[in-house]
């Protein structure tokens, strides 16, 4: 199992553990099951027990730990075996079939499409929602990459950037994910014009772009290797990299900042100017699917602003559903708003969807930083 931002967030909180399935009773209810993959902290008891209360329909939910995982599951059963999976929007190229056809089905008329954001839901078209021609995932949540310091030890004057992890007062205390600062390192280094990059849309255009930029933003980066503090690749391990590795700065997930804002306040995360770092998760249903109407009302359940608000405050990301906010805790929304303002909420920087030599190019480079 390999586990990044959401496996280990909150699962001793919620008692869950991955992979795992969650079942009201051994037989079927009468209006049938359906049978869900998604990321191991997505759908807690909460939010599972409100479902088959609500609809009568029994939840199999299976769970996973990497995109790399729910693809091959999906590939492994040719396209069969659940109803609904929860994709990275990004990542849908990996559920197309060696025909060339996605195992996900169109979205049915029956789903409560208009529930979503409407940006989100037009801008899911470029990043892997729609596939020849009709939307196959929707957007579900949300969440981001900026920057948490510790404001005390590492006090920031102005707006705060990618470039303040390389600031002399930070050598030897930064932390961070290898495939991800190279992202925000370069879009740093694209804004000061070292390395022009198209604001890092380069290393999706080209093999020989992604390794002309990456190539040059390793460079620049071992040049100051003394700043490596420590590196991490889950939730655990990003918070630790601050309580225990002693870093007072870092590229982290938003929920990493939020929460160890939480425990001390000393800790903020904020957006770096360059545009922060964003992901979009989706959901779609398979068309193998072997229960499409349980299917259907089990997005329409997620998509309802209750639940919406429920998996934010469940989780800390940001639910893709309208009004979902309105149901969140207090804490949830203050912090919420200290970090994405309007301008914030303008400049936002998607991960776009993988390109086939995307992975593979930047994995040659995360190796030459981390053995660094």
């Amino acid at each position: 199992m390999s586990f990044n931002r959401r496996t280990i967030l909150k699962l001793s909180a919620a008692g869950l553990a991955a992979p795992m399935i969650l079942r009201a009773n051994d037989a079927l209810a009468a209006s049938g099951s359906v049978k869900v993959l998604a990321w191991g902290d997505y759908i807690q008891p909460n939010i599972a027990e409100a479902f088959e209360a609500e609809t009568g329909i029994t939840l199999e939910l299976t769970t996973f730990g990497s995109n790399d995982e729910a693809e091959s599951t999906i590939r492994a059963n040719g396209g069969k075996g659940f109803d609904i999976v929860f994709p990275s929007i990004t990542n849908s190229a990996g559920y197309i079939d060696d025909n060339g056809d996605s195992f996900f089905a169109a979205i049915p008329a029956g789903v409560n499409v208009d529930n979503v954001i409407p940006s989100f839901l037009r801008d899911s078209a470029a990043l892997g929602g729609v596939f020849k021609g009709e939307q196959i995932l929707l957007p579900f949540d949300w969440g981001t990459e900026g920057v948490t310091y510790n404001q005390a030890q590492m006090p920031i004057n102005g707006q705060v950037s990618y470039g303040d992890l390389w600031a002399d007062a930070a050598k030897g205390k930064a932390a961070f994910r290898q495939k991800s600062v190279i992202m925000g390192t370069g879009l740093y280094l694209d804004a000061i014009g070292e390395v022009p990059s198209n604001r890092m849309l380069d290393v999706y255009k080209s093999e020989d772009d992604a390794r002309r930029v990456w190539g040059a933003i390793t460079q620049w980066m071992l040049e100051r290797k003394d700043n490596f503090g420590a590196f991490w690749n889950n939730a655990t391990e990003a918070s630790s990299a601050f309580t225990e590795a002693g870093a007072i700065i870092g590229q982290t997930w938003d929920t990493t900042g939020l929460l160890l804002n939480r425990d001390n306040a000393d800790f903020v995360y904020r957006a770096p100017k360059e545009g922060i770092i964003t992901w979009l998760d989706s959901f779609g249903i398979l068309k193998q699917a072997e229960n499409p109407e349980q299917a259907v009302a089990f997005m329409n359940f997620m998509l309802k602003p209750e639940t919406g608000g429920m998996f934010a405050n469940n989780t800390g990301y940001n639910s893709a559903v309208v009004g979902a906010a309105d149901f969140a805790s207090e804490e949830f929304k203050t912090q919420f708003n200290e970090v994405y303002t309007s301008d914030v909420l303008g400049n936002m920087w998607w991960w776009q969807a993988d390109t086939p030599f995307f992975g593979p190019v930047r994995d040659e480079f995360v190796e030459i930083i981390t053995n660094a």
